[in-house]
């Protein structure tokens, strides 16, 4: 035996896993899936042998020496951009843990950052104004309006951002 130390360097968090693993055949439509590195929610699905529709999962089978296949459309949840992959129904994909949670709204800064209250009592200072137009105004005009907004705030592989709206009423 040797008596070299042997050092590791961890390159993983301490936390939990942003992904997990789940058979291609046995995700559905509204479910979510990992595409190109992306979190992606499935918008519709179609099992037939022919893609149709624009969001969609469809399954098809193929000679008796070949696989059943998922092609999987998909929507990134933060960017909205479409995305694609053709999968094996037997092999894993990876599906992302998926979070919302909702804060009120203390403040907006001038550089679009917002200031939100956390259940807890403290503030979580480090998320931007979303980029969608109408949620965007609605925040904006909600809270010029001196009305008390909760934010959802969608998170999931190291992202969060606001994804929806709820007017509790005026302050």
């Amino acid at each position: 035996m040797s008596d070299e130390e042997h050092h590791f360097e961890s390159k993983a968090d301490a936390g939990a896993s942003k992904t997990f693993p789940q058979q291609a055949g046995t995700i559905r439509k509204n479910g979510y899936i990992v595409i190109k590195g992306r979190p992606c929610k499935i918008e519709k699905l179609f099992v037939v042998n022919l893609v149709v529709g624009v969001v969609e999962v469809s399954t098809s089978k193929t000679g008796k020496h070949g696989h059943a296949k998922c092609h999987f459309v998909a929507i990134d949840i933060f960017n909205g951009k479409k995305l694609e992959d053709i999968v094996p129904s037997s092999h894993n994909c990876d599906v992302p843990h998926v979070n919302r949670t909702d804060y009120q709204l203390i403040d907006i800064s001038e550089d679009g950052f917002v200031s939100l209250l956390t259940e807890n009592g403290n503030t979580k200072d480090d998320l931007r104004l979303p980029t969608d137009d109408s949620l965007l105004s609605q925040i904006k005009d909600g809270f010029g309006e001196g009305k008390d907004l909760v934010v959802s705030v969608m998170s999931a592989m190291g992202e969060e951002q606001i994804c929806a709206l709820k007017d509790i009423g005026p302050k």
